[in-house]
């Protein structure tokens, strides 16, 4: 299971990632802001791990990943995991369903847990540790690399209309 949201709050949820954690399920978490889960026991949260990445731009996304028995689901929604957004608002969360869509958003995913350059590590006491590049490994940023990937495909796009055929229509 993979989540990205910015805030992780409630009871009921953190005690059904405990729960999945102590049943096997590998979660990994990227909890943009506040998150109340305790990382690092081992009776509760030893398959539980949590990042968070905060680069130059806000991201708002709050995505989830699920895969149970081959059937993966991939997720959007509107709510943090924060009581005040499951109770007391009207929240959404619908399944991606176009194949291009689910690919493009389980790499975006995947790459804010390769993150080695702004994102931290949430510790068991709460506190969080910067994570950087193993010897030898490359550095990653993932909001650059999205960036950058962003810029390539607007500058193809681009050259695809330049070399469209336009026919001369006289005037």
């Amino acid at each position: 299971m993979i989540a990205k949201v910015n805030s992780l709050q409630d009871p009921d949820i953190i005690a059904a990632l405990y729960q999945a954690s102590k049943a096997g399920v590998e979660i990994q978490l990227n909890i943009r802001g506040i998150c109340c889960l305790k990382t690092g026991d081992p009776k509760h949260s030893k398959n539980i791990r949590v990042v968070s990445v905060i680069d130059r731009y806000l991201e708002h996304a709050r995505v989830f990943y699920f895969h149970q028995g081959g059937d993966p689901g991939i997720f959007i929604a509107s709510a943090d995991w924060m009581g005040r957004n499951l109770e007391r608002r009207v929240e959404l969360m619908i399944p991606v369903e176009d194949s291009r869509a689910r690919r493009r958003i389980l790499r975006l995913l995947e790459a804010f847990f390769q993150d080695n350059t702004q994102a931290s590590k949430i510790l068991p006491d709460g506190s969080s540790e910067r994570l950087k590049p193993a010897p030898g490994e490359k550095k990653f940023r993932a909001q650059e690399h999205f960036f950058k990937e962003a810029r390539r495909t607007a500058k193809a796009r681009e050259q695809e209309r330049a070399m469209t055929f336009e026919p001369h229509v006289p005037k």
